[in-house]
């Protein structure tokens, strides 16, 4: 069916254009292992009723595990992952009577799933180690009685967050831990990934004190820098795993263009669905991947109309899949998907993690997913064992979508991004230095130890708050609230908005968040439903909103104006001088239009104070001569203000690919005469207080990132600047000016100053 579900894309009159690129993944035999040491007899007598034998990456697992290292494991999707580090973990545990292992998993699927796995290996080893889940939803007599009787726990970094001031209570299961797992582990990057990596310091220091010294074994999809990930993840030294010894059967990867003539006649979820039924038809058991929940449920809706009219049957074998959907009906769909009994799913990316649904036919990607690594590990859900399988990419019509779709080699060739964890923001270290007082007392040499940084400021910065004092033992939180719940994980600033519809709480949303899609007279829309906020306190950060049905939506104008605080690093590439230092970022939000069917039908101001932010980025000054070029080669107004600016944009979309974000983390400022360089200048910079990373690497990657923009621009087929190439989503200057032009020939000007090929 595979064969003929090519034919009928190669050949088919709606199909055959879209068809930029199909690239064959040669099938691949396993390559088997044995361990140095003969293996427990219950873990044989498991794996012979199992009829499974270890790949060669797990038995270097099992041994590394064994000589006392710290692993990461970078195979892909259902290469067995999970056996290969809970073999060790389980031997371990029996040979000790009093040994512990905490398993951490980034969703609460993960964790239900991995327990089954763990109960059903627990059965051959002769003992209860009572492996649990101990997350928000365990009753408080449960919790009590796991941390008295289980030996393997299973919970999230939230809850991990919130319990570690009550780490006295598990002082049994603390003071013999032997390994620490952390499972999706790429998932820990960015804002996120930072406040995670001081999380596992917080706890270490914990564990040091009662005595234990836990291996970690992490275990993640592909990344380009997995052993300085880890150690700066942890803290600690890693040995790597990525050589896969399991089999895979050949894979057709498409990359699929909506957009091939530059227009589209229809839009990417059509053509996702589209693509979703003809597999189904096919009979192919499919899954298609799309970037949001609404998306999710549109397309199962129409796929399900559309074939009941030609099979019934088979229509009722499709469902939608997200997060928000009860966990018994989750899992219902798991096992379905598992079994065979649904042939076709739709879903956001909850199904990307490493939960257990078996092997599928084929897969559909709607839209770029954000990362290469998701990329993969979303078209890893496609092939069983040594069978054929699909996978159909189907772009965007913007700026990296588009790339892939011109350039599908690079996509295919290069090494996965990487993935970015800061330990120098201020506010981030301050937050967790904390909540560390709250656990125990914190002396600065030994917090200089654990947070790997000279934490004095930070001490004094906290104490002048009056967050800590000064005690005989160290120094010991003072303040008033529960410091866990003042420290959000997934966010740097604590100021988080509450939105309210008659007195209760719709959503919450932070300050920048608030200012741009929840300021006074904004259109809110929440689950399908239009609001208008009428009440915008910033004293309180409150939002109240009153529900009506509106067909207009509201976009905030934003200005920004950018000084350059202190140049810490410049590179010379060529002739070109590029610099990476401390800028302050301030955020003028003057007025938001009312739009209705595309057009503007009014302009309202906003009286909203600036948001102002310290943060860290890169900026390339251009020479004069590049100015006075473009002038004589294109006689335009604003020809090189609308080119600096097209640069700006689309030198953004393309940072993702090099570096794990979204481009909305990522800021830029575009001037024909700043007022600090004097000069024509372009900056990039993390939109996060504090910087966390992302420009710090994309300037350490600027040739391989100029050289993609310059190519991105040159191969849109628009003729004046489009969403492929250099319109933004989120420019506060509604893409104007923007030339197309201007942006090429400048960009064509730096990479000759670069001394690279173009």
């Amino acid at each position: 069916m595979i064969k003929n579900t090519l034919n009928t894309l190669k050949s088919g009159k709606w199909y055959k254009n879209r068809l930029e690129h199909i690239n064959v993944l040669k099938s691949q035999p396993a390559t088997y292992g044995n361990t140095r040491a003969t293996l427990p007899q219950y873990i044989q007598n498991y794996l012979s009723k199992n009829n499974i034998k270890l790949y060669k990456h797990q038995c270097e697992a099992i041994d590394l595990l064994r000589a006392g290292e710290n692993i990461i494991i970078t195979t892909p999707t259902a290469s067995g992952k999970t056996l290969a580090f809970n073999i060790p973990i389980f031997e371990k545990l029996i040979q000790n009577k009093d040994a512990t292992a905490l398993y951490i998993y980034p969703a609460k699927a993960l964790a239900n799933d991995q327990l089954k796995s763990m109960k059903e290996l627990e059965k051959y080893c002769g003992m209860n180690l009572n492996p649990a889940v101990y997350d928000g939803d365990t009753t408080k007599d449960k919790k009590r009685q796991i941390r008295k009787n289980s030996r393997i726990i299973i919970t999230n970094p939230y809850e991990l967050h919130n319990v570690l001031p009550w780490h006295h209570q598990w002082e049994n299961f603390l003071s013999d831990l032997k390994f620490i797992v952390i499972d999706e582990a790429h998932q820990y990057r960015g804002v996120f990934g930072s406040n995670i990596a001081f999380l596992i310091r917080r706890f270490l220091r914990i564990c040091n004190y009662y005595g234990s010294d836990p291996r970690f074994i992490l275990s993640t999809a592909t990344i380009a820098n997995p052993i300085e990930f880890s150690e700066k993840l942890t803290g600690l030294k890693f040995k790597l795993i990525s050589d896969d010894g399991s089999p895979k059967g050949k894979k057709y990867f498409i990359c699929y263009n909506p957009y091939f003539d530059g227009v589209g006649k229809t839009t990417t979820h059509v053509e996702s669905q589209n693509l979703f039924q003809l597999f189904v038809l096919n009979n192919l058991q499919t899954l298609c991947f799309t970037t949001s929940r609404k998306m999710a449920e549109l397309i199962a809706r129409r796929a399900k109309q559309e074939i009941t009219e030609i099979d019934q049957q088979l229509a009722e074998k499709i469902s939608a899949y997200r997060a928000g959907y009860l966990a018994s009906d989750r899992r219902e769909i798991e096992n379905m998907l598992k079994n065979g009994n649904l042939r076709g799913v739709t879903a956001t990316n909850a199904l990307e993690l490493g939960i257990d649904i078996g092997s599928l036919d084929a897969v559909v990607i709607s839209g770029y997913p954000g990362t290469i690594m998701s990329t993969w590990q979303q078209a890893g859900r496609a092939g069983r064992g040594t069978d054929d399988s699909i996978v159909a990419f189907v772009a965007f019509q913007n700026p990296l979508d588009q790339y892939f779709m011109k350039h599908p080699q690079l996509f295919f060739d290069k090494p996965h991004e990487h993935a970015i964890i800061d330990l120098s923001n201020q506010h981030i270290i301050e937050g967790h230095l904390m909540c560390a007082a709250k656990e125990m007392p914190v002396k600065p040499n030994m917090i200089k130890i654990d947070f790997e940084c000279d934490v004095d400021t930070h001490i004094k910065s906290l104490a002048s708050k009056r967050l800590i004092e000064k005690s005989q033992e160290g120094y010991t939180y003072s303040g008033t609230k529960y410091p866990p719940f003042e420290v959000s994980l997934g966010n740097i600033s604590s100021e988080i908005f509450k939105v309210y519809h008659k007195g209760n709480v719709l959503e919450t949303m932070d300050k920048r968040q608030a200012y741009t899609e929840a300021h006074q007279g904004a259109v809110l829309i929440n689950k399908g439903e239009t609001y208008i906020v009428h009440d915008f306190n910033l004293a309180k950060n409150t939002i109240k909103v009153v529900k009506k049905d509106v067909n207009s939506h509201t976009s905030v104008q934003k200005d920004i104006d950018i000084k350059i605080l202190k140049e810490i690093n410049q590179r010379k590439i060529g002739n070109l001088k590029i610099s990476f230092g401390e800028l302050k970022v301030s955020e003028y939000y003057p007025k938001y239009k009312i739009i209705e069917k595309s057009q503007v039908v009014s302009v309202r101001n906003l009286k909203l104070p600036p948001i102002q932010f310290k943060t860290k980025g890169m900026w390339i000054n251009l020479p004069e001569n590049i100015k006075e070029g473009l002038k004589c080669a294109i006689d335009r107004n604003e020809v090189f203000e609308g080119g600096i600016h097209g640069l700006e944009h689309a030198m953004i979309s393309i940072i993702p690919f090099h570096v794990m974000c979204d481009r909305f983390d990522i800021g830029g400022v575009s001037t024909p005469n700043h007022e600090d360089t004097k000069m024509a200048t372009i900056f990039i910079y993390d939109g996060f207080e504090g910087g966390i990373g992302l420009t710090e690497k994309a300037y350490d990657l600027i040739e391989e990132t100029a050289k993609m923009t310059y190519e991105l621009v040159r191969d849109c087929t628009c003729e004046e600047g489009c969403p492929a190439c250099i319109y933004s989503p989120k420019c506060g200057n509604d893409n104007k000016p923007l030339d197309k032009e201007g942006t090429l020939f400048i960009l064509g000007q730096i990479l000759d100053l670069m001394e690279i090929e173009r």
